[in-house]
């Protein structure tokens, strides 16, 4: 008859509560980290990455000045009549949205109270601002542009 095997005696692990390890002995093996140890590293410095990229984002963004236009007043050159920034303001009288009389002309050069050589179309991924200093749009990553000032 075959006697049986006596179990392995395994060490307690060095996390365990009731592990007993002097202070002078070193591991077996040197120093190991554990894996959640480094999967918390790892995870820390990729939402460091994360954010930084994304501050980033908003610093490398296009810088736009728009001017508020009244857009029945676009003569043969192309160019528009500036107006007060209140008049694209979305809560203000003459404002009706895409067809009102009012709007916001981007990166024009502006001679004479008239604004020419811009668009009317809200330029992507650029830090909008009027000449007034109202934010319109903050660029970047996930960038999402406001209406009005």
């Amino acid at each position: 008859m075959a006697t049986p095997r006596p179990k392995p005696v395994r060490p307690p692990h060095p996390l365990a509560k009731d592990a007993v390890r002097s202070a002078a002995t070193p591991p077996p093996g040197g120093r190991k980290l554990s894996s959640t140890a480094i999967t918390l590293g790892t995870m820390g410095l990729l939402s460091t990455l994360v954010v930084g990229f994304c501050a980033a984002q908003g610093t490398f963004a296009e810088k736009v000045t728009a001017d508020c236009v009244d857009l029945r007043s676009r003569t043969a050159d192309g160019s528009y009549q500036v107006v007060d920034d209140d008049h694209c303001d979305d809560h203000h009288a003459g404002y009706y949205g895409s067809r009102g009389a009012f709007g916001w002309y981007y990166g024009g050069v502006r001679q004479a109270g008239r604004v020419l050589r811009g668009t009317t179309v809200r330029p992507p991924n650029a830090h909008v601002s009027s000449r007034s200093g109202a934010v319109l749009q903050r660029g970047g990553f996930g960038g999402r542009g406001v209406g009005g000032s």
